[in-house]
């Protein structure tokens, strides 16, 4: 249900469970999770709980992910000038829209499920202007991103922390 199809993917939140804290980046979805409950790493959840103890009460807040550099686009596997699905990451935050400049003007871009931002007739071959906004309602330009199959691209900058 938190998962909102899709729309926390790439937020991170801060988890605190009965030995500690920790802070991750939301990837996918729990479809058998109850509201509320975040399936961890192994790795995660043995710095909230020990391993042994299965499911355990947690709190959770969201908070700035952190990281260094600029955003970065990921174009799907299969990705071409027909059909076009790329993901945003490494991002501080997570993403409300992102637009792609098409015959001249702004277009958005379906979300799906998966976390891929898609247009099924494709952008065309690229470069792609991009207009890319975050839950806060900051916006990031980027006028010259290459198309490339399975590729990933620096954008020019990165998203403030959350408030």
């Amino acid at each position: 249900t938190d998962y909102a199809a899709s729309a926390v993917c790439g937020e991170c939140v801060e988890i605190t469970g009965p030995n500690g804290d920790v802070s991750v980046r939301i990837v996918d979805q729990c479809p058998e999770c109850a509201p509320g409950d975040i399936d961890l790493s192994a790795e995660a959840f043995a710095k909230i709980a020990d391993p042994s103890a299965g499911r355990v009460s947690i709190s959770w807040k969201v908070v700035s992910c952190g990281v260094p550099g600029p955003i970065q686009y990921r174009f799907k596997d299969g990705a071409n000038a027909y059909w076009t699905a790329l993901q945003i990451r490494n991002s501080n935050n997570a993403i409300l829209s992102v637009e792609a400049m098409k015959n001249g003007a702004y277009e958005t871009l379906t979300r799906t499920d998966y976390d891929y931002f898609l247009d099924d007739s494709g952008l065309g071959p690229g470069p792609f202007s991009f207009r890319v906004t975050d839950v806060y309602g900051n916006v990031l330009e980027d006028p010259a991103i290459p198309l490339g199959d399975a590729q990933t691209s620096d954008g020019a900058a990165q998203f403030p922390p959350c408030p």
